[in-house]
């Protein structure tokens, strides 16, 4: 991959349109255990990763079962996909039933060299418009790193929490999240795949879904608070079916701190700003 001219990719655009199901919204609340939203309902943050879903014929999907690489995204030779992080601004709230358009650009392609070897980082900035306004706004970082064996132990110790959430990833929650998601990567639900493909000890817990239950863990002890921006990023995989924490505590006036932990040691980290 070093030295080929992705260049081209640069500023690659595609856009889909969701009305926002009331049936798929219902399918993603049982699967987080929360309460079913009604047409004109808000959506909760992050739910939106489960809507304007690509609609890939599996003849057009990889090995590791992402899309194949080369249309949309840039071609990662035979590299290993992971969702490293992102940033995402909330100007207000996704409704059930209304359609709303999401417009995807890649902005970014960066080469990088990782302790693990080479890294591709790809960063894609979504826009979603809902009754023609703009509602969320978001990058999320991408990353292809050459095949190695993952990083799995934490090391920076989970700091003193003002409230904690204990989660089960059962893999009757990890296939259903994938299916709401429609994210056929193997990773989550393929055990024979991902321990002799990928070398990791199990299946691994997606990322989305561990930053939606950061915030939701926040939300539970916050009712009232309104999410304005996030920004989060993995600092190792979670592997099921083991439970893990979702904890935060608030720093300053509109300000918290969120992460995921598990024996004590930080996984997954986000910096919140809100409205009380």
């Amino acid at each position: 991959m070093s030295g080929t001219d992705l260049s081209a990719w640069l500023g690659k655009q595609q856009t889909v349109v969701d009305r926002m199901d009331p049936g798929h919204a219902a399918r993603i609340a049982v699967t987080l255990g929360d309460s079913i939203p009604e047409v004109g309902m808000r959506i909760p943050p992050l739910w939106h990763w489960a809507f304007f879903l690509e609609t890939v014929p599996i003849a057009q999907t990889g090995l590791d079962g992402h899309p194949a690489r080369g249309s949309f995204l840039p071609p990662a030779d035979n590299r290993n996909r992971m969702w490293a992080g992102g940033r995402v601004s909330f100007n207000g709230s996704l409704e059930v039933g209304i359609e709303a358009q999401k417009t995807s650009t890649v902005t970014a392609i960066q080469e990088k060299k990782g302790r693990t070897g080479s890294l591709l980082f790809v960063t894609v900035k979504h826009d979603i418009e809902q009754r023609g306004k703009l509602v969320v706004s978001e990058e999320q970082d991408i990353v292809y790193r050459e095949p190695s064996p993952p990083k799995l132990q934490g090391t920076e110790p989970a700091p003193a929490s003002q409230w904690s959430e204990l989660v089960d990833p059962s893999p009757v929650l990890l296939f259903r999240y994938s299916a709401v998601t429609f994210n056929s990567h193997r990773i989550h639900y393929d055990h024979p795949y991902v321990t002799q493909t990928e070398g990791y000890p199990g299946l691994v817990i997606h990322g989305p879904l561990i930053a939606t239950m950061m915030c939701r863990a926040f939300a539970h002890a916050h009712p009232n608070a309104a999410l304005k921006h996030l920004s989060y990023r993995g600092l190792r995989p979670l592997i099921a079916p083991k439970g893990f924490s979702v904890a935060g505590a608030v720093t300053a006036p509109g300000e918290a701190k969120l992460w995921a932990e598990q024996d004590a040691t930080l996984a997954h980290q986000a910096e919140l700003r809100f409205e009380a």
